[in-house]
């Protein structure tokens, strides 16, 4: 098989994976799987680290970058192949692999399997960090970054949180007791560990959509103890406020690092 076969085959492959993707998780709320949609699945696991319901629409704007990446490794979008093709393949190949992860995930998730769903989304957590890796330090035009850097950001920083949440889930269903600390505890630790996930991880990158999804998901966080919950855990509150505000403070240090970068060159 010719290089350019290969390419034509990986492209293939990622268009079907994703399609699998995307219908299988749609197809889980509307038939639903299992008789429970997944949102009533995460709700089955009540926890403090959960955000509200609106979070979730974030799958939108996923699935959205996603599928124009996928066009774009199809060709559209491009003139003459400009994108390394060889670069086209190796995402690819692991975006057909996490894709169809997704899909099993799905499945492990509504049938309350909890304790694999949570070693398939490690799957699809280190499948990302792959590609996070492999685009890190690679220069790129605009149309580049948006068709092949931005979705991954944004679905990579979606699938940290997700993890994290997975976690928590799973240590709900085992009736983990906390050892001796309080739930509240639990939940604004994993909200701090989360945040230097992201501080790290987007300094290292200088990648904001990363961070800014981070944002998003804590926001959600908040709503959902201020409303939901009615504020009955004001040191979540309080640990959430300092994580969105020092995430905030990072965007802002990433872009003076930017600056700074531009001004030299």
């Amino acid at each position: 098989m010719n290089k350019k076969q290969k390419i034509n085959a990986t492209s293939i492959i990622v268009a079907i994976t994703f399609i699998l993707m995307v219908s299988v998780n749609t197809l889980a709320n509307i038939l639903p799987i299992a008789g429970i949609t997944t949102g009533a699945v995460s709700d089955s696991f009540p926890n403090l680290f959960a955000p509200a319901g609106i979070t979730f629409s974030i799958w939108g704007v996923i699935y959205l970058l996603l599928a124009l990446y996928t066009l774009y490794q199809l060709g559209l979008f491009q003139k003459k192949q400009a994108t390394d093709k060889a670069l086209l393949t190796r995402l690819g190949n692991i975006f057909a692999f996490s894709s169809l992860i997704n899909s099993i995930w799905i499945f492990c998730w509504h049938y309350k399997l909890v304790f694999f769903s949570l070693i398939l989304m490690l799957f699809i957590l280190l499948s990302l960090i792959s590609i996070h890796l492999i685009l890190r330090n690679m220069a790129m035009t605009p149309k580049e970054w948006f068709f092949i850097k931005l979705p991954f950001s944004i679905y990579f920083g979606w699938i940290t949180v997700a993890t994290i949440a997975n976690f928590t889930a799973l240590l709900v269903d085992m009736g983990w007791g906390g050892w001796g600390l309080s739930e509240a505890t639990w939940a604004s630790t994993l909200i701090i560990i989360g945040t230097l996930i992201g501080i790290t991880t987007g300094i290292l990158a200088r990648d904001i959509p990363y961070i800014a999804t981070l944002i998003w998901a804590f926001a959600g966080i908040l709503i959902k103890h201020n409303t939901v919950f009615d504020k009955a855990y004001p040191v979540v509150i309080n640990t959430v406020w300092g994580a969105i505000v020092i995430l905030a403070s990072t965007v802002v240090l990433i872009l003076f690092m930017k600056r700074k970068q531009a001004s030299r060159t």
